[in-house]
Order: structure tokens, then sequence, then C-alpha cells
């Protein structure tokens, strides 16, 4: 009998860590709950805020009937319970004091430490998750995915030509898009900060480590919260970004310059989208019959005396040297010239 009942307390006490545990992983996966990721002795973690958890337990009544005989507890109690149960770990911003130019502490700091005294408090208190969160289908699908991309990458030189086509395009369109933004957002920031004070980010996320995916294309800034920086830091940066843009302007290569600089590009991106396997196999057979042909002569003229002249230089014809290396000659010389006129 007394077996008996232990057992049966083993099993209402493993079914009441597997509710705590269940709704740990409700309330983690649900969207309502504001979270971030932080730095946690060198591990990323995600956390919230301990008011935050109080408002969203307060507005989802619903999630406590998974607590079953403990839905009547307290938002504090629930939470004091994860951190026994060690679901949640209560942590501390590394950096207590204000940065230079902010008023504030950041809401969500992106490093984060342990704190001595784990009891739960909604004041400037944060919680990280301590537990794995259960991977979606989706990302399991798209884990087998990557070593079939990283072999289609490898295998881009044996593509067809439209494909290569296609690919190098849209590469360099997304890439193109990608430095566009980024200027973009440092013109429109310069032109902000220097006439009026302000500090205005489009896609202020767009280099966040942190940030979702829907944070990552929020497109208007947040309201500015730092100090307007004095007139002489703009007057100076001002002055700094018109030497910078004169300079740019007296050193920019001219128009034949460009057109050299262009058909070497293309040559290269030619060379690139042209390369297939039967052209490097050919190109190794010709290469490998020429070689044959003149080890017979090589022996030859190895065997005689080394004061008789095998040839002279006046004796090659000048049509013998390619055309190619001729004007890449030609480029070099006119590069170097242009380069001794600056």
């Amino acid at each position: 009998m007394k077996k008996a009942g232990g057992a049966e307390k083993k099993k209402k006490q493993a079914a009441k860590k597997d509710v705590f545990q269940l709704f740990a992983e409700k309330v983690r996966d649900h969207k309502d709950l504001v979270s971030r990721w932080a730095v946690l002795q060198e591990t990323r973690v995600e956390y919230f805020r301990g008011k935050d958890f109080v408002s969203f337990v307060r507005n989802h009544l619903e999630l406590k009937d998974i607590l079953e005989l403990d839905r009547s507890l307290e938002p504090e109690d629930i939470a004091n319970i994860l951190l026994k149960k060690n679901l949640l770990v209560r942590c501390d911003r590394v950096v207590k004091t204000v940065r230079p130019g902010k008023k504030k502490l950041s809401t969500f700091p992106a490093h984060l430490e342990i704190y001595h005294d784990q009891v739960f408090s909604e004041n400037d208190a944060f919680f990280a998750w301590t537990f794995v969160k259960r991977r979606p289908l989706w990302q399991t699908l798209l884990s087998f995915c990557w070593p079939v991309l990283t072999l289609a990458i490898c295998l881009f030189p044996v593509y067809p030509h439209q494909v290569k086509l296609l690919i190098l395009y849209s590469c360099a369109g997304l890439l193109l898009l990608i430095l566009c933004l980024l200027l973009l957002r440092a013109m429109v920031f310069g032109a902000f900060w220097i006439l009026l004070g302000k500090r205005v980010w489009l896609f202020p996320n767009i280099l966040a480590e942190e940030a979702t995916l829907k944070e990552l294309f929020q497109f208007w800034p947040q309201k500015d919260e730092g100090e307007r920086p004095k007139w002489t830091a703009r007057l100076f940066y001002t002055i700094v970004a018109v030497v910078a843009i004169l300079i740019l302007r007296h050193h920019a290569p001219d128009e034949a310059a460009r057109a050299r600089y262009q058909r070497r590009v293309s040559n290269i991106i030619d060379d690139v989208l042209e390369w297939s396997p039967s052209l490097a196999l050919s190109g190794m057979m010709e290469k490998q019959t020429v070689m044959n042909i003149t080890e017979p002569h090589d022996n030859v003229t190895d065997s005689k005396g080394s004061d008789e002249k095998v040839f002279s230089p006046a004796d090659v014809d000048d049509e013998s040297t390619p055309k190619e290396e001729v004007e890449e000659v030609t480029e070099n010389v006119e590069d170097s010239d242009h380069q001794k006129n600056f």
C-alpha cells in the first residue's frame, strides 16, 4: 500500500511538472508575448520583461486552463514556479549606465547576465527561457535543403548558359538592391542629422541581429530618444562631407578608363559564363598534344653545344604574338599614363 501511494504521488508530481512545461511552451510560442534575443554568457537566449509577462497572462486567461488545479494562481506565483523548475532564469542587463547621447537605458538590452536573486519581479527584470524550443516542421525540412543548396552552388560551372545568366542577374540585382538601400539610409540620416539635428534611420532594424522577421522590415523608425547634436559637430561633418565629395569627384576616372574597366569586368564574366567541361577537356587535350610534339625537338636541341645559337629574336614572326596580349599591354600602359597624369 505504501509503495502504491508513493507511486501515485510521483505520478502526480510528474503530471504537475509536465503541466508547467506545457504552459511554458505555449507561452513561449504565443506571438503576443513581447520577447527579444540577447547574449547570456556567450549563449543566445530568448527573453522577456517581467511586466510584459504579467500583462500577457492577465490578457490570456485561457492559457491558465493548462495548469488545471493551479489555474487560480497569480502570474507572479506562476513565474516563481517556472523559476523553481528551471524553466526560466532571471537576468539583468550588463550595461547599467546610460550611454552618451541617450536619455535612458535601452528597453531590451543585447547583453545579459544571471541575476543573483532568482525571484520574480516586474521592475526592470528580465527572464530568459532555459529549455530548447521545439523546431517546427518547416525548419526541419529546410535543414535538409542546405546540403542540396551547397551542392547546387558547387555545380554552377556546369549549368546551361541561360541558367547561369538568370542566377548572375538575380544575385547582381539583389546585391545592388542591398547596396542602394544602405546608401539611401545613410543619405537620409545624414541629411536629417545635418539640417534638423535628428537621427532618422529608415529600416532601423535592417542590420540588427536580434530582430524578428517582422521587425527587420519595419520601415519607419521609432522616436529619437537621444540628445540633439551641437551645431559645431553638424557644421564639422558638413565640411567633411563636402570635402570628401569634391575629392572623389576630382579623382573619378574618365570615360576611357571606365570603358576599359568595364571591358575587363565583362571579359571576366564572359569567361565564367562560357566555361564548360567540354572546353576544359579539349583545352587539356590540345595542351597535351602540343607537349608530345615538342618533346623530340627539345631532346635534339639539348644535345647540341651550349655555344650554338638555336634561334634569334629576329627569327620570331611578329604575327605570332597574340592580339589579346598586345591589347592588354596597351591597356596597362594607358592606365599607368592615366595615373601619372593625376
